[in-house]
């Protein structure tokens, strides 16, 4: 089985690092096994997901190398096709649950997504 195809784009000679994670999931709507290429450490500034193409809801976490949830399970079977910020203030000025700190390298991982959907999560960190 295949771990499913991510780009990656990492933007790392700034105060604020961007890491951007084009993903395609596999045909069973699973997404894991594509680390970044370099380390981060700092604060999750936000992470934001959007251009996706999954139906139904779906999970997406994003560990560090200690296998922490950069998202805390906000992302735990919440995601529609719908963009979503975490970590910002609502349309209602409520905050987001905070979100974590990191250490190492990025891994996203997506759980129950409609086969060979597509999307795209970006994740700020400083």
């Amino acid at each position: 089985m295949m771990p499913g195809v991510v780009t990656i784009t990492e933007q790392t000679h700034k105060m604020i690092k961007k890491v951007t994670f084009d993903w395609t999931t596999t045909s069973t709507g699973g997404l894991w096994g594509h680390p970044t290429v370099n380390n981060y450490d700092g604060e999750v500034l936000g992470v934001v997901n959007m251009k996706n193409t999954s139906t139904g809801t779906w999970t997406l976490q994003i560990d560090d190398d200690d296998g922490i949830d950069l998202l805390g399970g906000q992302g735990s079977d919440t995601m529609t096709s719908g963009a979503i910020d975490f970590g910002t203030k609502t349309s209602t000025g409520l905050s987001e649950m905070p979100l974590s700190v990191v250490s190492g390298k990025l891994n996203l991982i997506i759980l129950s997504g409609s086969s060979g959907s597509t999307g795209q999560t970006i994740v700020y960190i400083r």
